[in-house]
């Protein structure tokens, strides 16, 4: 074959250190528009970014040479630099070292999407920490519960 193709859809989500609501709402739109054009920059496809003001969920269509770690890296790494100036309080943003990846079937981008458009109204009914712990348990993840949230 001559040609590499593939769709890799991937939901991404991280948070901020030790789950610090960080995000304020006047910032959110702006960090949401910068991390998308982090992935599009790096030639991959954003379909949506959101969260509230904890953490981020990011549906992703990874290009075929990016690598789950490095389009992650590139995002936090960015965009913790990015964010410090434009709001007093900032200065000590951070990210969380750690994150979940989950493979997404392409017909279930636009439940995706939609699942992230609705996350402010998502989390006022469910915790951050058991929204994550959902995932693991979906995509049968093994994990210990005192080294996902340090």
């Amino acid at each position: 074959m001559a040609q590499s193709l593939s769709f890799i859809l991937v939901h991404i989500i991280f948070s901020t250190k030790e789950r610090r609501p960080f995000i304020i709402e006047s910032v959110r739109p702006k960090l949401h528009a910068y991390l998308a054009g982090v992935v599009r920059a790096s030639g991959s496809e954003c379909y949506r970014v959101g969260g509230i003001d904890d953490h981020v969920h990011l549906a992703v269509r990874l290009k075929s040479t990016a690598t789950v770690s490095g389009i992650i890296e590139e995002l936090k790494t960015t965009s913790s630099k990015w964010i410090k100036p434009l709001a007093p309080g900032l200065e000590t943003f951070a990210w969380q070292s750690g994150y979940g990846a989950f493979s997404v079937s392409p017909r279930y981008l636009k439940e995706l999407v939609t699942y992230i458009d609705s996350q402010e109204e998502h989390h006022r009914r469910v915790t951050f920490q058991d929204e994550f712990r959902k995932f693991l348990q979906e995509y049968e993840v093994q994990y210990e519960e005192q080294y996902v949230w340090g």
